[in-house]
């Protein structure tokens, strides 16, 4: 991984005086860089372990499972006047509003706007050492960032994550200005602004219910094996949630499915099934078979019914696809640059038939509608709900 050697030491905020500090200093800057550290891989609940923040002149990182409250950064986020620069944004926005309820406003997007512009490689890694020459070891990303206290590397590991993102931005905005794409990237960054936060927040509220069809495989069970696999979904989140581990830490999607599946009816037919070790059996065996017998005992289980679009939406639909492939071609960009997938279910479902009516659905996305609007009304013309 890079040296650090040459980098100016970073600051650990740990105390609350010295968040206040550093929130009232990150609102006197024109662009910040901002990124966070997350616990997926090893909770339940994840929550945002660590917040890194970036100046030209120093780095910045906040330690939230030290820190009572957060809220004097509330304000930065939401301060139109300082731009915050992220690479990969979505998930990061996502974890400060269901974390903190921060919302945010005005900020860049590395790893779009590389999307925009064509590049073949945005990942981060890659795009550092491209433009500067500096080589990050992402495996970092993988580690427990809920440990305390945490090692040295990953402290510097944390920091070069946002030390060069504002360099990179500088690089990405002359060469969407140069290409005229500036207009649509900040189209795209205002969108990202507007994500709502998940609903199954740490603190235990909004908790997620078990649900075997969200495992792969599933509809291809009978009824009644979905019913076991039900039972066994219920199970493994009551020991995940008790031992605050994430779900395929307690056991995996395709052993669940297996057992499902098989059926078992004692210990040596379970451990014959992949995933099910000697210490997971021993730890899991008898509450699985008897989730097994409840589920073969219980109401057969039917997936969902998912009402059909009609006709003309679907060949709308099917229209719109054709229409931004075919331009993504030429334009030699990925196909939701040309239309996000949320704005092509809009105009599949909306059906405009005027410029008014497109107008409407693409009320924020003036480049979009300016440069596309008449060819997405070509092409879904003959489909449309009121044909002009």
């Amino acid at each position: 991984m890079t040296t650090t050697k040459n980098i100016p030491d970073y600051y650990l905020i740990t105390e609350a005086a010295d968040l206040e500090d550093l929130a009232r200093a990150l609102q006197s800057e024109a662009v910040i860089a901002v990124d966070t550290e997350s616990n997926s891989l090893y909770a339940y609940h994840e929550r945002v372990c660590l917040l890194q923040f970036s100046t030209l002149e120093a780095d910045y990182l906040v330690d939230p499972l030290a820190l009572e409250d957060l809220s004097p950064l509330a304000p930065l986020f939401k301060d139109a006047a300082v731009e915050k620069v992220f690479h990969a944004a979505e998930y990061d926005l996502l974890c400060i509003k269901r974390d903190f309820e921060f919302e945010c406003v005005h900020l860049f997007d590395t790893m779009l706007a590389a999307r925009i512009l064509g590049r073949h490689e945005f990942g981060l890694g890659a795009m550092l050492e491209t433009e500067f020459g500096v080589h990050l070891d992402k495996r970092q990303q993988r580690a427990n960032w809920g440990e305390r206290p945490l090692p040295q590397h990953l402290l510097d590991y944390a920091r070069l994550d946002t030390h060069y993102l504002i360099a990179l931005r500088n690089r990405l905005e002359a060469e969407l200005q140069e290409r005229g794409l500036w207009e649509l990237a900040q189209e795209d960054f205002a969108r990202l602004c507007a994500l709502s936060a998940p609903e199954n927040g740490r603190n235990g509220t909004n908790a997620r219910t078990p649900d075997c069809w969200r495992i792969s495989g599933s509809h291809d069970l009978t009824p009644q094996q979905a019913a076991v696999l039900q039972e066994l979904c219920r199970y493994r989140d009551q020991v995940a949630r008790h031992l605050d581990r994430p779900l395929f830490k307690v056991l995996n999607d395709h052993t669940l499915l297996a057992i499902a599946a098989t059926a078992p009816r004692n210990l040596e037919e379970l451990s014959q099934l992949p995933g099910m070790s000697p210490a997971q059996v021993r730890r899991h065996g008898r509450q699985l078979l008897q989730m097994v017998q409840q589920g073969l005992k219980a109401e057969p289980l039917y997936p969902p019914r998912a009402v059909r679009p009609d006709d003309n939406y679907l060949r709308r639909l099917e229209a719109l696809r054709n229409w931004r492939k075919r331009l993504a071609t030429r334009l030699r960009v990925p196909s939701d640059v040309v239309l996000p997938r949320e704005l092509m279910l809009a105009l599949a479902d909306g059906g405009p038939s005027t410029f008014e009516q497109l107008s409407v659905i693409l009320r924020h996305s003036p480049w979009r509608l300016q440069h596309f609007g008449q060819q997405i009304l070509d092409a879904i013309r003959p489909w449309a709900k009121d044909k002009a």
